[in-house]
């Protein structure tokens, strides 16, 4: 049994507490360095946020030194220490005011505000993201406290990953999306309250020794406080932990029910929405052509309960009408993401084609019918009349040995007009 024991026991490899105190301590504050590179990192956070750079968000969750004051709170309360925990959530407070300040300036000033998949990703946070933090944090402790620091911290700073959902929500701020900088506000905020009591319980596990007061009576009064504050903490994160993971639940328990009562038979769906939050919950579908009947409904909704989806109400929307102006609305948002370099190439592209010819048969019978233009080129030209007239001209250069004669340059244009569907058509010789 000791043998077992031996395997799993903390204290082998452990640093002295004192200097991991120390340690604990000097990276709380957020002054001078610190504060630089806490800024430097939320900018380039937020351009690898912005053009969707997942290799850049990393870079910039390894440099960020978020994960200090976290940490100092959680050895604040697994030792009783008051002082360091005021000081701890000072520095924390502005750590996070500072982020967001510098990721709403960033984001405010960038041209590109379209919304890119990693800043949806830290909108909704889920049970995953309490798992994440929590055992991230562990590792994170268990790491600070060995003597030989190892390669862990790193990888803890990537796995918790507090930057990302700091500057989301600048930039839910700058856009002025509420929902996008709520979401991910409280994505942060489960990451620091996970990584806190994962090392209030590392920090409990290891038996470091509660903080010594002269004076009993004010011993007393902060044990209380802190033993409050413990409770407030762990109770809201366990509801909070229970409440993400019910939700996925009925996300998986909904998606299946759809995926066997409806794909599996060969409807298409192509209208999903469900609100876990709403009271009672809803999901709304709709099919791209099966119109069910009344008795075909009540069937349906007869079936939830075979897949636990209880207090849920179940709405298939058939009104063509209704349903057409939702997908005219979600095709408005789909364009409105769009990237602003798309319009840009999009318009250069339909610019470009106006000056170009890609009539290859018209080329080819140019080819036959007049050889001695050989080598030629066609395109069309602005021709510019005066500052508020202008037109496009369709033009033939060639670089003939010798200029057509007459008759053969009249019939060409003519040719042209006619093929071309236009009046303004000029053939002009080039010199090699």
């Amino acid at each position: 049994m000791n043998k077992v024991y031996e395997f799993f026991n903390l204290h082998q490899g452990e640093d002295s507490k004192e200097k991991v105190l120390d340690n604990v301590l000097s990276n709380i504050s957020f002054r001078g360095a610190n504060l630089w590179i806490l800024a430097c990192a939320i900018v380039v956070a937020s351009v690898g946020l912005n053009v969707n750079s997942t290799a850049v968000i990393i870079g910039a969750m390894l440099i960020s030194p978020l994960m200090g004051p976290i940490v100092g709170a959680g050895f604040a309360l697994g030792t009783y220490d008051f002082d360091l925990l005021k000081k701890s959530l000072k520095n924390l407070l502005i750590a996070t005011l500072v982020s967001l300040l510098v990721s709403f300036i960033y984001f405010l000033l960038s041209p590109f505000k379209e919304t890119q998949s990693e800043l949806l990703a830290r909108t909704s946070p889920n049970i995953y993201d309490v798992l994440i933090a929590f055992f991230g944090g562990l590792v994170g402790v268990i790491a600070i406290t060995r003597v030989e620091k190892g390669n862990p911290i790193p990888g803890v700073a990537i796995a918790t990953a507090l930057m990302p959902p700091l500057c989301t929500a600048g930039y839910g701020l700058a856009i002025g999306n509420i929902s996008y900088f709520a979401g991910a506000l409280y994505l942060y905020t489960i990451n620091c309250f996970f990584i806190c009591i994962s090392t209030f319980l590392i920090v409990k596990l290891l038996k470091y020794p509660k903080v010594k007061f002269v004076d009993a009576d004010k011993e007393k009064r902060i044990t209380r406080t802190v033993s409050f504050l413990i409770v407030v903490m762990l109770v809201p994160s366990s509801y909070l932990a229970y409440a993400l993971l019910q939700e996925k639940k009925y996300s998986q328990n909904v998606e299946l029910f759809v995926k066997n009562e409806f794909v599996d038979k060969g409807y298409t769906l192509i209208y999903e929405k469900i609100s876990f939050n709403s009271r009672p919950k809803k999901v709304e579908l709709a099919f791209l052509d099966k119109r069910f009947s009344n008795v075909e409904l009540a069937q349906i909704n007869d079936r939830l309960e075979a897949y636990r989806i209880n207090d849920t109400e179940l709405h298939i929307r058939q009104d063509s009408t209704d349903l057409k102006q939702d997908i005219l609305q979600e095709i408005n948002r789909q364009s409105y993401n769009v990237s602003e370099k798309d319009f840009t190439i999009q318009n250069l592209r339909k610019q470009l084609s106006g000056y170009t010819f890609e009539d290859k048969q018209l080329i080819k019978e140019i080819t036959i019918l007049f050889p001695d233009l050989v080598p030629f080129s066609i395109g069309k030209q602005l021709v510019v009349v005066d500052q508020d007239s202008s037109y496009h001209e369709n033009v033939l250069l060639y670089s003939a040995n010798k200029d057509l004669e007459t008759a053969s340059l009249t019939t060409l244009e003519n040719w042209l007009k006619t093929k071309l569907g236009s009046d303004k058509v000029k053939v002009a010789r080039v010199n090699r």
